[in-house]
């Protein structure tokens, strides 16, 4: 049986703020909403929760007012990839009805209020602050909010270090995550993952090569 989904009055998508159910469109739900600039619309469900609709379209006004912004020639594919990032940061945060809710708004972690409310603000803090192409908003405590005090971006490597399910490992002194002893000895960091569940001591875990010829000897590192 296919899950229904539901929207309550209040929640928040973007922009908008759920009144209440509309009546059906061409056989497809609408949800009568209430942008932050006033008006009010029949939004299609499916957009509304999928975060492909986060205003009443007054958004794309201002984006198309705005798109040269910066010396009059700001790349329009940098503003569209730095809106889907805080659309993507909205919805982790804000929309239960998505997959990844429960690793973000689930528990507990919140958009602060300047961010939450208004791209620019968001989107003039990125260019200011290191954003590039290549990089992804990456909180600097993963426990804490997304706040400029506790963002930066960073790469993809850099931020699955940084993950609070990645695995860390003590070995002679050192600590590392799985990718970075991975990179020291130059083996696959799923290969060490897998041996560590499997129970193995770190030497052995940590061998390169055929683990049937491996004798608890020092590891060369």
């Amino acid at each position: 049986m296919r899950n229904i989904v539901t929207v309550t009055p209040g929640q928040r998508f973007g922009r908008l703020t759920v009144i209440r159910e509309a009546e059906h469109q061409y056989g497809h739900r609408y949800i009568l909403c209430k942008c932050d600039c006033g008006n009010e619309k029949s939004i299609n469900l499916n957009s509304l929760v999928k975060g492909t609709s986060n205003s009443c379209g007054c958004y794309r006004k201002e984006y198309m007012a705005n798109k040269n912004y910066k010396h009059g020639c700001t790349p329009r594919g940098k503003i569209d990839r730095l809106h889907h990032i805080w659309s993507g940061m909205k919805n982790r945060c804000l929309n239960p009805n998505i997959r990844g809710y429960k690793h973000y708004g689930g528990r507990g972690i919140k958009i602060c209020d300047e961010w939450v409310n208004d791209f620019t603000v968001f989107r003039t803090w990125a260019l200011a602050n290191g954003y590039a192409d290549n990089l992804t908003l990456d909180r600097i405590n993963v426990n804490g909010n997304y706040e400029p005090s506790n963002c930066r971006w960073a790469t993809i490597k850099e931020q699955s270090n940084n993950t609070r399910v990645n695995h860390r490992v003590t070995y002679k002194g050192e600590t590392h995550t799985l990718s970075e002893w991975g990179d020291k000895l130059g083996i696959n960091p799923n290969i060490i993952g897998r041996r560590l569940s499997k129970g193995m001591p770190v030497e052995k875990a940590f061998y390169v090569g055929d683990l049937r010829k491996f004798r608890y000897k020092e590891m060369p590192i």
